[in-house]
């Protein structure tokens, strides 16, 4: 470890970011080694966290570290250039487990090198990767981000790379709706992993309190909302949902639910958003808070806050995934394959003008062009997804796999699994347009502006459609207002 010295012109952080890049390059930290965290670090130097946050994040900009929120900081095993030498497929994946599991697969004739990725961050993660040309061979990536690479050109389409399988295997066995929403111009660029619907959640002992059934209408909804409100001690609230920037794309994603079980598309060739329909869904959400039904600090709940609140009995009823279960289970103390029995998982309850909708959502693979080795990557997705593997994967799991022959065998032994599939007919996909980053972030400002009364549901609407028209290119739809 270099020492700090005080006296030179050379600014702390920078002689930090020297000292530890020393420490990776010298074998001090290997491939995959936890560094140290902020606060070790600053006791360790005798600098303050400021020069260290800032080196850490340079070295996290420039790929040499990756950041994980709740686990740590780790040596990037990508970081390191390629040489002629070392073939091997290098994976990118955001959970632990998974790269685990995907490290047992069968090899082809490379070796497979895996690294995990911060969800939050694979976009600006992977676009740093990309523009440095260490691109990894293989990211498994939220689905919104393939129209956002394949329209850069980041993405290879898999049906050119085995049309026999994209025909035989991926159009016939992996299921709808979630096909159509991992193309891209009538381009197969994506292969999911899992699959899964936003919807709404309730606490079945909740519902048997107030002596209210899972609700299927808005006014059902409100009308419950109050009922449970009233048999729940102070400080506990009736509903929830992520209402703001700080659940990022979780937001977005439950906000899609509420607006679609009204009829709201936000994007058909149009920016459809300023719509009677939209706003009265922001109107309904608004007088959950104005009842006392929902607390305005939802805005700065984080994407796994909603699902805590169920499970630990703080929220009777929340929006939110079906991949939640584990997060939901941990909280109430019972095994994830016993959700089912304490929580209710159904569609949106539908508005006046919709009806019950869920929202499709899911991890996909993809191959990036920089890949020397395009046909040995696909045939490593193949291998990775194929039925048994999958099988193998959510035995035991609340898990959806991503091919109807894997979740004939999973839905057998999982009530969960068998009725989640159910509401695949209620499923609607999220925008496939390249700038779907930035309009999920224009419907985060807009929820949590509707929520924290700083803007009417109608003003909020109509400056949120401006913004993602600006964005997108496409034209308002224009209807006359309510």
């Amino acid at each position: 470890m270099a020492e700090i010295d005080r006296s030179l012109p050379i600014p702390l952080f920078y002689q930090l970011k020297t000292s530890i890049l020393e420490d990776i390059v010298g074998g001090k930290y290997g491939p995959r080694d936890r560094l140290p965290t902020e606060h070790e670090i600053c006791e360790q130097y005798g600098i303050s966290r400021t020069p260290t946050h800032r080196a850490l994040s340079e070295l996290a900009d420039e790929g040499v570290i990756i950041r994980t929120r709740r686990k740590g900081t780790f040596v990037n095993p990508h970081w390191a250039p390629r040489r002629a030498a070392d073939s091997e497929l290098r994976i990118s994946v955001t959970q632990a487990p998974l790269a685990a599991a995907i490290g047992k697969t069968p090899q082809g004739s490379l070796p497979v090198n895996i690294a995990l990725m911060d969800y939050a961050e694979q976009r600006h993660t992977l676009l740093g990767a990309i523009a440095e040309g260490r691109a990894p061979d293989i990211a498994l990536i939220d689905e919104t981000l393939i129209a956002d690479f394949a329209d850069a050109g980041f993405l290879l389409p898999l049906d050119e790379l085995d049309p026999e399988w994209v025909s035989g295997e991926y159009d016939r066995d992996f299921v709808e709706p979630f096909i159509a929403g991992r193309r891209y111009e009538g381009r197969v660029y994506a292969v999911p992993e899992e699959v899964n619907v936003a919807g709404l959640w309730c606490s079945r002992r909740a519902l048997d309190a107030a002596g209210c059934g899972v609700p299927t209408t808005w006014a059902e909804l409100e009308a419950t909302a109050r009922e449970i409100q009233a048999t729940l001690p102070a400080g506990a609230h009736a509903f929830a949902m992520p209402g703001g920037h700080v659940a990022g794309e979780t937001t977005s994603y439950c906000l899609l639910a509420v607006l679609a079980s009204n009829g709201v598309e936000v994007l058909d060739h149009s920016v459809r958003l300023a719509s009677n329909r939209a706003v009265a869904a922001l109107r309904m959400l608004r007088r959950l808070i104005e009842h006392g039904c929902m607390g305005a600090d939802v805005v700065t709940y984080d994407w796994l806050r909603c699902p805590e609140l169920l499970g630990s009995g703080q929220v009777a009823m929340t929006v939110g995934g079906s991949y939640e279960t584990d997060v939901i289970a941990a909280a109430a103390g019972i095994e994830p394959a016993g959700v089912h029995n304490h929580f209710a998982f159904a569609p949106f309850p539908a508005g006046p003008d919709g009806s019950p909708a869920t929202v499709a959502g899911g991890m996909v693979y993809v191959i990036f062009r920089q890949t020397k080795h395009p046909k040995e990557a696909l045939g490593m997705i193949e291998r990775i997804v194929a039925t048994d593997r999958l099988i193998d994967r959510a035995a035991g799991h609340p898990t959806i796999p991503s091919r109807r022959s894997a979740i004939d065998v999973i839905a057998a032994d999982s009530p969960f699994v068998a009725h989640a599939v159910e509401l695949f007919s209620t499923a609607v996909n999220r925008p496939v347009v390249p700038d779907y980053h930035m309009v999920s972030t224009q419907l985060q400002n807009m929820i949590e502006a509707v929520l924290t009364g700083r803007y009417g549901p109608a003003a909020a609407a109509e400056r949120t459609a401006d913004v993602i028209s600006a964005i997108t290119g496409l034209p308002l739809h224009h209807e006359a207002r309510m």
